[in-house]
This record gives C-alpha cells, structure tokens and sequence, in this order.
C-alpha cells in the first residue's frame, strides 16, 4: 500500500535524485565511494510558516528539482525509496530547465 503524506508547516518531502554511476572518463564507481546527491525532486509541500496567524506560502511547488545542503533534513524511506524531509530554508536553489 503507497503511503500519502502531508508535510507540516514550511516543510518538503524530496527524493534524491541519483547521480551517474560512472564518472567522465569512463571509470565506474562504487556504491561505497560515492556520496549521496544533493539534488533532489519534491514530492510533497507544506501549507507553510504561521506567524502571528498569518501564514506564508512556500516558494517551491511539487515538482520542482532542487539542490540542498549535504546535511540538511531527515532521511527517511517511504514505500522502499530514499526521502528526506526538510525544511524551506534548507533548499539552495531551484533549477530550471
């Protein structure tokens, strides 16, 4: 059974997206040397801050591919795929295009 999920105030779910596994001359590395991406799709958005009863929106929508600093949020797995949980101000930038 896929499990939904709703973040919380000004959190995003994100899946890593997996880097090459081969590097540009050709050489194949191994699961144990490579480091995890820090880039990654969001797959699920919080309604945002409240402060003072006024919420603020999250800039980032579902969909979006972002990168992220390398210790940001939690790691988790959900229906036996890598996650992590952070929030807004642990996303670096979206790419576009």
């Amino acid at each position: 059974m896929a499990i939904k999920m709703r973040p919380l105030s000004d959190r995003v779910v994100v899946k890593r997206i997996d880097e090459e596994e081969t590097s540009a001359g050709g050489i194949i590395i191994p699961d144990t040397a490579k480091e995890k991406p820090q880039e990654g799709k969001i797959v699920a958005v919080g309604p945002g801050r409240t402060e003072d009863g006024k919420t603020t929106k999250i800039d980032v929508k579902k969909g979006d591919r972002i990168l992220f600093g390398k210790y940001s949020g939690t790691e988790i797995d959900i229906n036996g795929e890598e996650h992590v949980i952070m929030r807004e101000d642990d996303i670096l930038v979206v790419l576009e295009g």
